[in-house]
């Protein structure tokens, strides 16, 4: 039973990875789960009557019954998100230079006028964030218009890049503290890829919440599904 459900799970990360939705692989694994037991009762070992290809069975079986596959491409989403951050970035590190001297302005004001430096901080900081998450979205859907659900990979997006720069920001500043604020390349490189792997993260993620329903119900599973092929015996 374990060699069974060792298949079974192969399998359905194979069907995920092949973009087929969560119907249709419930469907799969109980059908095989059933021809698998058969076998086994058999005497016939479950690797061997798929062929010892379980990922390369998995997906014939999806092709055969004609299923519609949900093309997920998190590493285009990933590299076009990136490209366009990176784009981004540089806006946004021009624009904190064309605004510099009206933020010093502002700090400087005279006193009849406060202006808390926590807004002042969060104004010289925040635009070039929302100008990073805004290269990443508009990226992603100009470049990806292709990609199923990718207007709502956007919209999650430009919900969820803002939160992890949110959380990711502290974690950055104690890493930067703990090694007394170092400007070593080293140092810096760690601390750029700590808000990578974030917004990366937050990518990943607005992808997988996007897809989540399409796959429950936008494909419908089909109401016969091939047979089994099992290796020669």
């Amino acid at each position: 039973m374990d060699t069974i459900d060792s298949v079974l799970t192969e399998a359905d990360q194979a069907w995920r990875a092949y973009g087929v939705g969560s119907a249709d692989r419930a469907a799969f694994a109980a059908d095989l789960r059933l021809d698998l037991q058969a076998a086994a009762a058999d005497g016939v070992d479950p690797v061997q009557l798929l062929g010892g290809d379980v990922a390369g069975f998995a997906r014939r079986l999806a092709d055969e019954a004609g299923v519609r596959r949900v093309r997920r491409d998190y590493s285009r989403l990933l590299g076009t998100a990136l490209i366009g951050a990176l784009i981004g970035g540089v806006l946004g590190y021009g624009l904190l230079v064309a605004v510099y001297p009206l933020f010093v302005r502002m700090v400087d004001i005279p006193r009849s006028i406060e202006v808390p430096i926590q807004v002042a901080v969060a104004v010289y900081y925040g635009v070039p964030a929302a100008v990073v998450v805004a290269g990443a979205v508009i990226a992603v859907r100009l470049r990806l218009r292709d990609l199923p659900q990718v207007r709502k990979t956007a919209r999650l997006m430009s919900l969820l890049m803002p939160a992890a720069g949110v959380l990711i920001t502290p974690i950055t500043m104690a890493f930067a503290w703990s090694t007394g604020y170092s400007t070593a390349p080293e140092v810096l490189l760690a601390e750029v890829g700590m808000v990578l792997a974030a917004l990366g993260g937050a990518t990943v993620l607005a992808r997988h919440l996007s897809l989540r329903d399409h796959e429950k119900t936008s494909d419908a599973p089909p109401t016969d599904y091939p047979p089994l092929r099992s290796a020669p015996r």
